[in-house]
């Protein structure tokens, strides 16, 4: 090959390996922008943060907001902290005047335009959804916590585990007394809210009855806390709630549940806490581990439910949600009682 027919390859494999070098010095520092800025986004690309004050894009005004009574442990105790790293961001809580606070409601005031966001213990069903529609807008629902249903019984019942189907037969009337499932020979007095009370409500009979009714004997009741107290009272007493407001209460006991007998999962953290030892401090916790998880088999996410419409709902819904996403929010979440998305 002569001198002249050899510059021409020569130049062009230079260019060819400056162009190589090129492209992989560009595909290297597009990757580390791109892994450098990925603890700034949620899973949807929307700003997280690490503290409340390092958020963007939260507007100012007073916005109503409501909905699952599970969600009061989060609005005790990351609420008035949002309110004083943000007081432009003024928020009010509002219940529902004909009806029992919860889920439901609180997606049916959103939808009527009475709240700008609501907090919701379940998914958005078909129906609220088609509602949204014929309103002009669709619902978007941001998860923010894990959470998780508990079964409480009384103290002093000899009860160490129950299976989902136990538990199923319990509430629609079929297991009457203890012993007919390895108990002792004590009536099953059980406690539930109205279904009309809220997510947990539907959730358990979603997931754990099938959808069906409740048994006649079941005794329904306005509040956790009226339930927890009437479980205490009752040898054969039985409530479920959402995990947060069963498992620290020194009044009861909190029951392993499986899916089949022998493979039961504490919803509380190992060694368990006695009834005549919980006092002050000493409580039982929440299973991180097994509701982060999905070992434990009953467990759900906390939802902020937010109005798409473009408007200022849409903009104070999505604050809201990323506020709570901040590592500063996952770690009140977790104070609440609740176990961090992420």
């Amino acid at each position: 090959m002569s001198p002249k027919n050899e510059i021409p390859i020569l130049v062009l494999s230079l260019l060819i390996t400056v162009g190589l070098i090129a492209g992989g010095f560009w595909w290297f520092t597009r990757k580390s922008s791109v892994d450098s800025l990925s603890h700034l986004t949620n899973s949807n690309g929307e700003p997280r943060g690490k503290v409340f004050a390092s958020v963007p894009n939260i507007p100012t005004g007073l916005f109503n907001y409501g909905g699952s009574t599970s969600w009061a442990p989060i609005r005790l105790t990351a609420d008035p902290i949002i309110q004083a790293a943000r007081p432009e961001f003024r928020l009010h809580y509002v219940e529902p005047l004909s009806s029992a606070p919860g889920s439901g409601s609180g997606i049916q005031l959103l939808i009527d335009g009475q709240l700008t966001f609501a907090q919701s213990s379940r998914l958005v069903v078909d129906q609220e959804l088609s509602r949204a529609q014929q309103h002009g807008f669709t619902l978007k629902q941001i998860p923010v916590a894990i959470d998780g249903l508990a079964v409480a019984v009384n103290p002093n019942l000899n009860v160490s585990e129950l299976t989902i189907e136990q538990l199923q037969s319990i509430y629609t009337g079929k297991t009457t007394n203890w012993n007919q499932i390895g108990g002792p020979m004590i009536p099953i007095k059980a406690f539930s809210r109205r279904i009309s009370n809220g997510g947990t409500v539907e959730l358990f009979v979603q997931d754990i009855l099938g959808g069906q009714a409740f048994g006649p004997r079941v005794e329904f009741v306005s509040t956790t806390t009226q339930a927890l107290q009437k479980v205490a009272d009752s040898p054969g007493g039985i409530y479920y709630a959402s995990a947060p407001e069963v498992i620290p209460q020194c009044s009861i006991k909190p029951v392993p549940l499986g899916r089949t007998q022998g493979q039961s999962i504490a919803p509380y953290q190992e060694p368990f806490v006695l009834p005549s030892e919980c006092s002050g401090n000493k409580r039982n916790k929440l299973n991180i581990e097994a509701f982060q998880s999905g070992k434990y088999p009953i467990t759900r996410n906390l939802f902020v439910v937010v109005k798409q419409n473009g408007q200022s709902e849409q903009l104070a819904g999505t604050a809201y949600a990323n506020l709570l996403l901040t590592e500063q929010g996952q770690e009140l979440i977790s104070q609440a009682g609740f176990v961090k998305i992420r």
